[in-house]
């Protein structure tokens, strides 16, 4: 896979300052970063496939078919079988050269229950091989070993690991008299499975939905509280530094609003380097609710979240664009990594504008530095505007 692979030659020469990489499926310590803007859809949608091959969901890598909550109860044999249907589908594009390996997505599957991946695998037979893991909801330490469990079976039978990613989303994680040991217990799980553990992912919507509470697309899930106490517990267990693992950021559900509060976008990211074509980018984000989006991805990115799932195509470019490093962020990082020698403790940035610690920013200089290989780095002028054209 390789992110922006739409543009063109001259577009990505003239946007970024490092290009992305190509990046092998499976190598874990990287695809764990490179799931950008996940799209949810149902599995009873009829198009998936055909989406794919026409090349409509532009840009997009990564995507969840869903047989859990997107689907009513009475669909579930539907679903599975149309499941079946679009990734056989796939299989014969692929074979027939109608398209590549690269035009597809990495392909998740949202089950309900552990009989239903081992009878979604046996289904999918050698077409299981386009897929690159199972989402498992409502996940905690005591259904989450029955999922691990069977997921190394399953692997031992594939060519290519298939991943797991747990969703924590139960009243258990979120209710503060069993948060603490939950969340805890879950962390023990998932690092005696830590190699089949591609993501850990936040249940903002389930969570939300136990208090009867919804955010307006004029706030972010930060500003719910109850939610953002619980997504702080979540980072400090599973981002610390002998955890290591990647938790991506939740939903974000909204496409079309009134608006209520001003709008959250500045016009000087996009007038100063696009001028009257930035100012159209900018209304139409505005008109399509996208500025709560690019808020609460910002948040998201300051909290050590990364990767978005999101529910509508119209959210990949805004949101991958906000995954690229940008200039400042890549030369900061590559000075505190050169500064690690144990010679100095502290370096002024290159940017004139601060002061970069070596030890306290090693871990986020790291980061930085994977991500410039997914998503590469913006040009010194450019920022996520100029992919938004």
């Amino acid at each position: 896979m390789r992110y922006f692979n739409y543009l063109s030659p001259e577009e990505e020469q003239s946007i970024f300052y490092l290009s992305p990489q190509l990046i092998r499926i499976d190598d874990q310590s990287l695809l764990e970063y490179a799931l950008g803007a996940t799209l949810y859809m149902p599995a009873t949608r009829r198009t998936i496939a055909q989406d794919v091959v026409n090349g409509k969901l532009k840009g997009l890598m990564s995507m969840v078919l869903c047989l859990e909550d997107a689907i009513g109860d009475n669909e579930v044999s539907k679903a599975e079988k149309m499941l079946g249907y679009q990734i056989h589908q796939l299989t014969l594009a692929l074979s027939q050269g109608s398209i590549s390996v690269a035009d597809i997505p990495l392909i998740f599957v949202r089950i309900r229950n552990v009989d239903q991946m081992w009878r979604i695998t046996e289904m999918l037979g050698a077409d299981v091989a386009l897929l690159t893991g199972f989402v498992f909801p409502k996940f905690t330490a005591n259904n989450g070993f029955l999922y691990f469990e069977a997921l190394e079976k399953i692997n031992k039978c594939q060519a290519k690991p298939i991943y797991g990613m747990p969703i924590l989303e139960s009243p258990e994680i979120i209710y503060i008299e069993s948060r603490q040991k939950s969340v805890l217990e879950v962390k023990h799980l998932l690092d005696s499975y830590r190699k089949l553990v591609l993501n850990v992912r936040i249940g903002a919507t389930d969570f939300s939905g136990l208090f009867g509470l919804r955010r307006s697309p004029d706030m972010t899930i930060y500003d719910i509280s109850v939610i953002r106490s619980c997504i702080d517990t979540i980072i400090n267990v599973f981002t610390r530094m002998d955890s290591g693992y990647v938790v991506s950021g939740p939903v974000w559900e909204f496409y079309s609003s009134e608006r209520v509060l001003k709008p959250l976008l500045r016009q000087g990211p996009f007038t100063d380097n696009l001028g009257r074509a930035g100012e159209q980018i900018r209304d139409s984000l505005l008109h399509r609710y996208m500025d709560g989006l690019l808020h609460e991805v910002v948040l998201d990115k300051a909290n050590g979240l990364i990767g978005k799932t999101i529910i509508h195509p119209s959210h990949i470019k805004p949101v991958q664009a906000l995954c690229v490093v940008t200039h400042e962020e890549y030369m900061d990082a590559c000075s505190i990594l050169a500064g690690s020698h144990g010679n100095v403790g502290v370096i002024a940035s290159q940017y004139a504008n601060k002061m970069n610690e070596i030890k306290p920013h090693m871990r986020w200089a790291q980061k930085i530095m994977i991500k410039s290989k997914i998503y590469g780095v913006f040009h010194e002028q450019h920022n996520f505007t100029s992919l938004l054209t």
